[in-house]
């Protein structure tokens, strides 16, 4: 085997010169001897026997662990007159069940003399859980505090676990747990995202539960579409927002669907406007087919006078020129599809009573030279045309109604089962919407 750089140091390896060369009488029972009683007054070395010849110390027997072997060697090469240590400490593998057994007394006994301490931690940290949730059952403050009644809960349940984690920190750092205390607010924040990205749902609907009742777009009976859904607002809860379709149906939406999604009130503004299109014959006049819409639309009772009525020529088609009427009306007074209706009669008939006539599309048919020729039979051949019948008597008309006693008032069906169903005190509690507060 080739020998070692010189550089490289060689484990217990005496220093130049640091040898003696004549061995003094009785050194190594000496070595011996002082190691012997070294090892015995170190509990993790009793096992280690020793044994020294010309300087050479052996160390066999066995030891708990490395780290132990590895300090035996160190006390060793202490020793003067020590020339090198061979180490042939072996681990400790068996099993003291005595040495496990003493060891369990010690902390049963340690645990026994920290009850006194542990009780009055225990006492403290209930008396700190106890105050907060004292001060979260004042509902009757919070809720004069908070604008909403979801708002004052909220602040309560925060009262509470505030006060709850503040007792847990007080108590364990009573007693020294600090590691622990460290865990357990570790595991929580940990706990606490996990929850965060596996409920993010709930979580968005509860914060846009807090943003609505905080806002107030609507009202309670108001008309509204969100996200296309028609209806009657009947509450806002702090989970969905429930309506009555004009179907009578109820209807629950997310409030994270609300509070993101477009939201079309008809009942903010009472005044809607109406529009229908009616189309004269291309041939007619239409400007004087526009100024008699405009006159009829415009005397109707229920149309308002402001803003005016309108009739505009919006397009030219193939048989016939588009006319759309534009008319406004007081929900509060006048059904908007009762109005639209009652308008589109009115107009109709005064345009044709006026002469004005409301054709149908009409196409027109080319037969040129390279279209294939039809297979007539005969002429001679073909029998005789039978005689074409009589026309049919035109369905006689309604007796034309005045429009004074034209019934365009209001349908609230809907809106008395709304009325009918915020009786509910049990369902009314829950209720966020705020008629006190200012909407949005």
């Amino acid at each position: 085997m080739p020998d070692a750089p010189a550089s490289e140091a060689v484990p217990n390896a005496p220093e130049a010169g640091s040898i003696e060369v004549e061995q003094v009488d009785g050194a190594d029972d000496r070595i011996a001897a002082r190691l012997a009683d070294i090892f015995a007054n170190v509990p993790s070395l009793s096992a280690v026997t020793v044994s020294v010849s010309e300087g050479v110390v052996s160390l066999t027997g066995t030891a708990p662990d490395a780290e132990a072997a590895a300090r035996a060697e160190s006390i060793a090469i202490g020793v003067d007159g020590v020339v090198t240590v061979e180490n042939a400490i072996e681990r400790d593998v068996s099993v003291n069940i005595g040495a496990g057994v003493g060891g369990l007394e010690d902390k049963l006994r340690d645990a026994w003399r920290m009850v006194p301490l542990v009780g009055f931690a225990v006492v403290v940290g209930l008396l700190i859980a106890g105050f907060g949730y004292l001060l979260a059952s004042f509902r009757g403050l919070w809720t004069r505090i908070a604008p909403n009644v979801f708002l004052a809960e909220l602040i309560s349940s925060a009262l509470r676990f505030i006060f709850v984690i503040l007792a847990a920190v007080v108590a364990l750092d009573m007693i020294g747990a600090g590691a622990l205390m460290g865990a357990v607010l570790g595991g929580a924040g940990v706990i606490g995202v996990a929850l965060g990205f596996a409920m993010r749902d709930t979580i968005e609907n509860y914060v846009a539960s807090l943003m609505l009742s905080l806002r107030q777009p609507f009202r309670a009976n108001d008309h509204v579409v969100i996200e296309g859904q028609e209806g009657r607002v009947i509450r806002l809860t702090s989970r969905a927002t429930i309506m009555m379709t004009l179907d009578g149906n109820h209807l629950r939406i997310p409030n994270s669907t609300v509070f993101k999604g477009t939201i079309l009130n008809y009942t903010r503004n009472p005044q809607r406007r109406f529009d229908f299109v009616l189309g004269v014959d291309a041939d007619d006049d239409a400007e004087a087919a526009r100024c008699l819409g405009q006159e009829t639309l415009g005397g109707l009772s229920f149309v308002l006078n402001n803003p005016a009525a309108e009739v505009r020529i919006v397009e030219v088609g193939d048989s016939n020129v588009v006319l759309r009427f534009l008319g406004w009306i007081d929900q509060r007074e006048a059904d908007f599809h009762k109005a639209r209706s009652r308008s589109i009669a009115a107009c109709k008939g005064a345009l044709e009573d006026a002469g004005f006539a409301l054709p149908e599309p009409i196409y027109r048919l080319r037969f040129d030279q390279r279209t294939a020729s039809l297979p007539f039979e005969n002429v001679s051949e073909r029998p005789a045309p039978s005689p074409a019948p009589p026309p049919a008597p035109k369905a006689p008309k309604s007796p034309a109604r005045s429009l004074e006693e034209e019934d365009v008032a209001p349908e609230n069906e809907v809106e008395r089962m709304v009325d009918a169903e915020r009786q509910d005190a049990g369902e009314q509690k829950n209720d966020l919407l705020d008629s006190d507060r200012p909407v949005e």
